[in-house]
């Protein structure tokens, strides 16, 4: 028996768009002739690495090739996402030169600038977990630029270059709505973890304390100020830094799906699937990207320094990795620093014991989040015991930063 045609699990849209850019490239041997390898270290969708044969010159030893990146995300995660917003968020903060460069849309998602970058790009980037869509990304391999790792967040130079970019990017003016979305998002959450989850997991997540906890968190958490354009999942796949100028670039996302359209050019440089049908498939409720508490979206990313998703148990957090004081104190002082001047050591406190607080909410979003792709996804990661640890987690830290048991 031979093994299964790899290609075949690209969606005949996608596969038209990789063929038409192909075509455009002069120095491809053949556009047909596309080679599908899968990718690993994705947690809600399928990647894949496409690429052609180049022609090469008679002094070159090997043949050359272009790559792309197609992005296959899990069916049944439409909990997790508002699709007008996450197209309108990715092409804004493309054009504000936060991530990377719009090419073309098609049905189920789109072809982007390829961010150059070691190995890591083929298994770590990550536009956002969970969007029902397909992901191009057109480029060449780059030596200076990679995908971080887990370890770097824990650098104190890495750390710092981190800071300052998250405080440029919730300071972005995002058009449209300027709502808090953390605690609708957590409401619906648990709203859809209560009916997919079995009885016994919800007594085991405590799923019926959970509206309360949430109402109490609110009330002791929400402030109208620092409120800004969030990230709200930054963990290591989602930054790429450039090794020469020390830059970084932190990826978000968009994704959109219609149900009939056509392939036309939009222009010399975008490729687009034009909508003849407007009716919008389905209905979405979230999006990663949103204006938030800046201080829960620094807590987020603090709270990823645990993880490590490269591993043989990409599901095991180690929570002995989370920033101590020190750590913490260090990033939040560059971070307000990147406003323009020095922050005083008592704004460096505050917006600390803000952080810490806020902890809670993200040990909430992405427990939840675990349950409900529990039943939602077939991508081979623990998700269940990914909950858990975040459920164990919150239980530990409201004790902790509130008192509260």
């Amino acid at each position: 028996m031979g093994s299964p045609d790899k290609s075949a699990r690209i969606p005949d849209d996608a596969r038209k768009i990789l063929v038409r850019m192909a075509a455009e490239w002069r120095d491809i041997v053949d556009p047909q002739a596309l080679q599908v390898v899968p990718l690993k270290g994705a947690m809600t969708n399928e990647v894949y690495q496409i690429k052609w044969i180049r022609n090469s010159s008679p002094e070159e030893p090997l043949p050359r090739s272009k790559k792309v990146l197609v992005r296959i995300y899990g069916a049944g995660v439409d909990v997790f996402f508002d699709r007008g917003n996450e197209i309108r968020t990715f092409e804004f903060v493309s054009k504000q030169g936060q991530g990377p460069r719009l090419l073309g849309r098609f049905a189920n998602g789109r072809v982007e600038e390829f961010i150059h970058a070691r190995s890591r790009i083929l298994d770590s980037v990550t536009l956002a977990e969970g969007l029902n869509l397909v992901c191009v990304y057109a480029g060449e391999p780059d030596e200076t630029c990679r995908t971080l790792s887990a370890a770097d967040l824990r650098d104190p130079e890495i750390s710092a270059i981190i800071a300052s970019k998250m405080k440029e990017f919730h300071d972005l003016d995002m058009p449209g709505s300027k709502k808090i979305v953390l605690w609708d998002r957590l409401r619906k959450w648990i709203t859809e973890a209560k009916r997919v989850s079995s009885p016994q997991e919800a007594k085991e997540f405590r799923l019926g304390d959970l509206e309360a906890e949430i109402s109490a968190l609110e009330k002791k958490l929400y402030t109208n100020d620092r409120i800004g354009f969030c990230h709200n999942d930054l963990q290591y796949g989602n930054i790429m830094m450039d090794e020469e100028t020390r830059s970084i670039t932190i990826i978000v996302s968009y994704r959109t799906i219609y149900a009939e359209a056509e392939l036309v050019k939009e222009d010399v440089d975008v490729w687009e699937l034009v909508v003849t049908d407007r009716t919008v498939m389905g209905r979405q409720d979230y999006e990663y990207a949103s204006y938030n508490p800046m201080s829960f979206d620094i807590a987020n990313h603090f709270c990823e320094m645990a993880a490590d998703y490269h591993t043989e148990t990409p599901h095991v957090l180690d929570y002995n990795k989370y920033p101590d004081l020190q750590e913490r104190d260090r990033f939040l002082r560059v971070y307000l620093a990147a406003s323009g001047k020095q922050p005083r050591d008592s704004e460096v406190k505050q917006l600390n014991q803000e952080v810490e607080k806020y902890t809670l909410a993200s040990h909430l979003v992405w427990g939840l989040w675990g349950l409900i792709s529990a039943h939602v996804n077939d991508i081979d990661f623990d998700y269940v015991e990914y909950a858990r640890q975040r459920f164990r987690a919150y239980w530990a830290k409201k004790r902790e930063v509130l008192g509260d048991s």
